[in-house]
Order: C-alpha cells, then structure tokens, then sequence
C-alpha cells in the first residue's frame, strides 16, 4: 500500500521537497483486538507539525501521521459491535490503560499510558491503518468524507474547548487564531449559544474575512482591543503572545482556554512578562486542554451531523501531503486542509 511516512525531525523549512517520503509498504495485519480500516480521507493537523518539528514527545521512526481518519471496516475481531463495510472514523486518541483514576474517571486523554494515533500508532496517511475498536467511531450517514475528517480533531477538540470555557448563552466568546478548529468553534458556538457574540484575533486579512463571512461580529489582529471585553478565550495558535492579549481583554471570572499542544519557543520570554494586576488578577482563569476523550467525539459528532455543523476544507491527493504541511506551516489557511487517500 501507499503511505506518506516521517523518517526524521526537523524545521518542514528545511526539507526541500518535504518532511515525508511516500513509501511503498505491507497492508498492516489487525491484531487480536484490532480493526482493520481501509482509509477514505484523512486531515492534515497542526499537531503533524509540532510532531514533525519535534515539539511533541517524539514518534516511532518512520511513521505515517494523520489522526482524522475518515475510512470502512475491512476486518474486525469478534463482539466489536462494529461491522464490514461500516464507514467509521479514529481520532488523536489511539489507546489508553482503562486502569488507572483518570480512565476510571472517563478522563483517558490525561491517562499516563495514552497513545496517540500518527505519533505511537500508526495513522491514516495511508492507504490502510488498524485501530482498537473502543477508539474507532461511527460517522454519521449525513456528513461527507471531507467535511467529517476535521470533525475528529479540529472539531472535537474545539468542542471539549468550549465546553471548558463554561459559558452561558450570552455571553462573549472570542477566539484567537482560526484555522481548522478556530472556524469549527464558530459555528458550534452559534449552534449552542445562538445570543453569544463571536469575537475573531486572526494574523491574516483572509481568516479575518473568513471569520466575518461565518458571523463574528468583529474581527481584528491579536494584540486589538474588541468593542467589549469578553466572558471566555479559547487560544488556538503556537505563540505566545496572544496569550497575554487574550488576559488583558478577559472580564473578571473570564476564563481563558488553551488549545494547543506546545507553543513555539521563539517568543516564550513572553510568558515571563505577565502582569497580574493587568492580565490574571480579579478572578481570571486558564486552563489548558489535554488531548481528546472518545465521549467527546462521539457526542461532537452528533451534535454535528443534529445541526448541520460542516468543515470548510481544501483537498489534497494523498501524495500530496508535503504541499499541504508547507502551506499549513506558512500560514496559508482556510477551514482545514483534508487528503483524499481513496475514493469511497
């Protein structure tokens, strides 16, 4: 089968063709607890590169990457409750204990044993993957391949967001940087709290028109002052210093979320610049989001496909996946970008 594979870490800047190889290698065989899926789509994350750049606890080499896998059952193991055939997606979240408090608590995204899908597992830049069947979701009929490939990731994860914000109905919600998750947590946000104004710090003149054209009231440049300061921030970008912007708009009790697996080194003395009167005092909050729970894909997915909640997204041949990394690495963004690894 094909399959885009990482061999090495390092700068994307410095791969002249790109930091994955497309590699000829064996169907995987399922083990005695494992799926068998043959993949459909995948979608191409931000995570893939801080795994590709080294900010995340490092792959197994070589390994193909890619958790927002659209694809059908080929193989299954006995009393699964899934079946040939059926289309299903896997997400981040690849495998975890069951034994220790946070598994027993439903909290499997903080268990010490997880594992992640492309990064300890292999994922679905390729033309076959296997997966364990608690961690393998059905994707509903009304949702189509591309659009639902973000919803595992991007989308979830935007979910698991939002609802850690604690937000009510009316209150202002701003969102710093929007890419894949950023444009999902829009429309999510206007589907369970249709009197919450949207507030948009985006770098790009495209994302801020992109924000507009989905409904944020008001779009602008972090480090912007918005017309209010707002109730809840979910921070998706890899710097930084829309961090400390986010604080210093906060209402007292606001409370800012971070969405983000690392941030970038090259502005950290940022965070050494805090000020306490002005950015965390009166009660402000952060908190940060680790990784996704199986319950909050599945109920994500239905929230989605109940209120015609779709992601806007660029299509890629699978071969293609080292164009679309460069272009997710410039900057050059709109919805989420998503490979078409075979037809259905």
């Amino acid at each position: 089968m094909k399959a885009m594979r990482l061999h090495g870490l390092g700068p994307i800047t410095e791969h002249s063709d790109g930091p994955l190889v497309l590699d000829d290698i064996p169907v995987p065989t399922p083990g005695p607890n494992q799926v068998l899926i043959r993949v459909r789509v995948c979608g191409v994350c931000h995570t893939e590169l801080d795994e590709i750049e080294g900010r995340t606890p490092p792959p197994v080499l070589p390994m193909t990457l890619g958790h927002q896998v659209i694809g059908d059952v080929v193989q299954v193991p006995d009393g699964c409750g899934l079946l040939p055939g059926q289309r299903v997606g896997v997400a981040w979240i690849a495998s975890a204990c069951g034994e220790c408090e946070y598994c027993q608590n439903n909290l499997p995204n903080l268990c010490p044993g997880f594992e992640a899908t492309g990064r300890d597992r292999m994922g679905g830049y390729a033309e076959y993957m296997t997966a364990e069947p608690a961690f393998v979701y059905p994707v509903p009929e009304v949702i189509e391949d591309e659009a639902a490939a973000p919803l595992l990731c991007a989308g979830a994860i935007g979910f698991r967001s939002l609802r850690l914000c604690q937000m009510k109905n009316g209150q202002r919600l701003g969102l710093t940087g929007f890419g894949a998750s950023g444009h999902l947590v829009l429309k999510l946000a206007q589907a369970i709290y249709p009197d919450s104004e949207v507030f948009v710090f985006a770098r790009s003149e495209l994302e801020r028109a992109h924000a507009l054209a989905l409904g944020a009231v008001w779009a602008g440049v972090s480090g912007e002052h918005p017309p209010h300061r707002l109730h809840a921030i979910i921070d998706t970008t890899p710097v930084w210093k829309p961090v400390l912007d986010a604080l210093s708009i906060l209402l007292p009790g606001g409370r800012l979320v971070i969405n983000a697996i690392r941030k970038e080194g090259h502005d950290v003395d940022q965070w050494l610049r805090l000020s306490y009167p002005d950015q965390l005092w009166m009660e402000k909050e952060i908190k940060s989001v680790a990784n996704i729970t199986p319950a909050d894909v599945r109920e994500f997915l239905d929230i989605a496909a109940g209120a015609g909640i779709r992601s806007e997204v660029q299509v890629y041949p699978l071969e293609a996946a080292n164009v679309a990394l460069k272009e997710l690495r410039a900057g050059m963004i709109k919805g989420a970008k998503v490979l078409r690894v075979s037809e259905a």
